[in-house]
């Protein structure tokens, strides 16, 4: 098991991947360390929709249709073996809300009560842990979004309509460093350094 900061320092986003399956407990133990991560009221409101095997060119097909795979930068992206579909479930912290211990905050009203959506937050933040449990095991992961092609992979997926689209993880194992890949668009962009960041005392 590698130190945190290696875990940091070294994920990336993998593009290419090998073919072979991931082992579903490996995956069931990914999702539980995923699931540890901070969540409002231990709500908790995520939910992954997994595509193993041949399931994955369910959403290939509806993505990237054959004919426009030509000119695809990253052709094996599509070889890995697991996809996760993340979604957020905004009426699971409104329920959470209205319970006794914490209803006198009002946001169990409605969802126009939050401010903030902390389904996002908490889904976000549950698949970035993800994505480090994944390096952390030894496997490449890439998080995409899926964009103008929701409303299709909804349809596909009989996914209920209350549920919030965060992302799609394509899962597996790296190819091997020996067959390197074409770098991301932004691989070039010059990291922030710390006091870019920072407003210490205020803006």
């Amino acid at each position: 098991m590698a130190e945190f900061v290696d875990v940091v320092r070294n994920r990336r986003m993998t593009r290419s991947f090998r073919t072979d399956p991931i082992d579903p407990a490996v995956l069931d133990e990914l999702v539980d360390l995923a699931s540890r991560s901070p969540s409002a009221g231990k709500t908790q409101g995520w939910h992954v929709v997994a595509l193993e095997g041949a399931d994955t060119a369910r959403y290939w097909d509806l993505t990237l249709p054959a004919e426009r795979r030509g000119n695809f930068a990253w052709p094996h992206l599509l070889d890995a073996p697991l996809l996760l579909i993340v979604f957020a479930d905004p009426d699971a912290y409104v329920e959470r809300y209205g319970e006794a211990d914490k209803a006198r905050t009002g946001l169990g009203e409605s969802v126009d009560a939050w401010s903030t959506p902390y389904w996002t937050i908490d889904a976000s933040m549950a698949t970035m842990t993800l994505l480090h449990a994944a390096e952390d095991a030894g496997l490449g992961a890439l998080f995409f979004g899926v964009f103008d092609h929701e409303p299709a992979v909804r349809a596909e997926l009989d996914v209920p309509d209350r549920l919030v689209l965060i992302g799609a993880v394509a899962l597996g194992h790296p190819l091997p460093s020996d067959a390197p890949e074409r770098p991301g668009r932004s691989a070039g962009r010059r990291r922030r350094r710390p006091d870019e960041i920072v407003h210490r005392g205020g803006w």
